[in-house]
């Protein structure tokens, strides 16, 4: 039943890639509206609040390790009232999730697997009549660079109580997206690839229990292609990559990911490129170097992101400070034909890739209601034609209308082949009809 919450893939705005762990209400709030006049419209509507916000002290992109976290009398992370002042007095993230809802929108929030390792140090206890924190703490589970949480034993009497109250918590806030970290990334169990297997269970028992509907995403990747069928049973996106930023490194990288999930995305459960990192971002990074910077990526780039994402239909999550978004970068996200495409299209698949040493061609096709749409990547540094044939992808006929879907222009084609420069590090567009 989870899937009928995203039968498309979600859009929003998650505050990592700006704020890291240190966003607060004001922020918040504010990107919320930003997203309520700007991009409502367009489909966006998921405002996430990203990791640490129990952390009173947290200031920067990284964590203070071991620092005290706000806790209820069972155990339960609560926002940190001197970040999020409106959660005084038990409320909780409920205030910012009703304004967030007034605006027509919908939040969210991010949560670590697992129980706090102060709680189970401090022997508190949980909703679960004489047990306590450190019964089902599993001091052996840990992540490998947050400190905050230990694993659940996931047989013990305790543990899916635990997870029951804290979804009971989030319900109580109306909390519409729930973000689960440290639970997808094989690599990060060695000694037993998908150990997490169980938490998500219990993730999933639990929301099923607590009364609100709320989409769940899985994090970080690169989650296991062959364990698909489990992650589509239990999550409604779920990571494919490590933390993706502005480097065309990993956005090349990510071709080869689409290409490997590209016969597993459907409605309800999807696949996830990780965030757009466009705009202003890592504003409270303390390295220099990457501090307080608009994306580096170029915008025949930031095409080419956008494009992979919307034909391949990841969820789209931006990461940037949305009231610092320039023209170029709201027109990115305005793209109403782009947005159909993610919305309607079916069938993606990768048609074509030549390159030697990663420099050369990549073609995407899918499907959409009476068109099929195409893209063209270049994956050179310098400019290339790239041709196609229309009637490769099944369309009959022998006269067609070529849409730009980012240049928004119309092309008359016969016979089915057309050919299009494209840019460095770039993408084109196309949508293809019979005329």
């Amino acid at each position: 039943m989870h899937k009928k919450l995203a039968l498309t893939p979600p859009m929003g705005w998650n505050s990592w890639d700006c704020y890291g762990a240190a966003v607060n209400e004001e922020q918040l709030l504010a990107n919320a509206d930003y997203m309520a006049k700007h991009l409502k419209d367009y489909g966006w509507e998921y405002v996430v609040c990203d990791i640490q916000w129990s952390e009173p002290t947290a200031n920067s992109f990284y964590y203070n390790y071991f620092a005290p976290l706000r806790m209820d009398e069972y155990s339960r992370l609560i926002p940190s009232v001197e970040r999020f002042p409106s959660s005084a007095g038990g409320k909780g993230f409920k205030p910012i999730a009703d304004y967030v809802h007034s605006l027509g929108l919908k939040f969210g929030i991010h949560i670590m697997r697992g129980i706090p390792r102060q709680a189970a140090h401090q022997h508190t206890k949980i909703k679960c009549d004489g047990i306590t924190a450190d019964m089902i703490a599993k001091p052996t589970s840990i992540c490998a660079w947050n400190p905050d949480m230990y694993g659940l034993y996931h047989d013990k009497k305790g543990a899916q109580e635990y997870y029951d109250s804290i979804f009971e918590l989030y319900a109580s806030w109306d909390v519409d997206y729930i973000k689960c970290d440290d639970i997808a990334n094989t690599e990060m169990f060695p000694d037993d690839p998908y150990s997490a297997r169980k938490e998500i269970e219990m993730i999933r028992k639990a929301i099923d229990k607590c009364g609100r509907d709320m989409v769940l995403s899985l994090s970080p990747g690169p989650a296991p292609v062959w364990e698909h069928e489990h992650l589509a049973a239990h999550a409604n996106m779920w990571r494919m990559t490590g933390d993706f930023w502005d480097e065309w490194s990993k956005l090349h990288a990510m071709f080869e990911r689409c290409y490997a999930w590209q016969e597993y995305v459907q409605p309800g459960a999807w696949p996830d490129c990780d965030m757009l990192p466009l705009g202003r971002i890592q504003i409270t990074e303390e390295l220099p170097q990457y501090r307080n910077r608009y994306t580096r990526f170029t915008h025949d780039e930031q095409i080419t992101m956008m494009t992979l994402w919307g034909i391949f239909r990841s969820p789209l999550m931006m990461g940037g400070e949305m009231r610092e978004n320039d023209e170029f970068t709201l027109s990115l996200l305005q793209n109403r034909e782009l947005i159909d495409m993610l919305k309607t299209s079916s069938g993606a698949r990768q048609f074509k890739r030549e390159e030697i040493d990663g420099k050369g061609e990549i073609i995407w096709t899918s499907n959409g209601k009476d068109c099929k749409y195409i893209a063209l990547f270049n994956t050179d540094d310098k400019e290339r034609e790239i041709a196609f044939d229309v009637r490769d992808i099944s369309m009959g006929g022998v006269k067609y209308c070529i849409w730009d879907m980012w240049a928004h222009q119309e092309y008359t084609v016969t016979d089915g082949c057309f050919k299009a420069q494209v840019n460095p590090h770039g993408a084109r567009l196309f949508k293809a009809t019979l005329k």
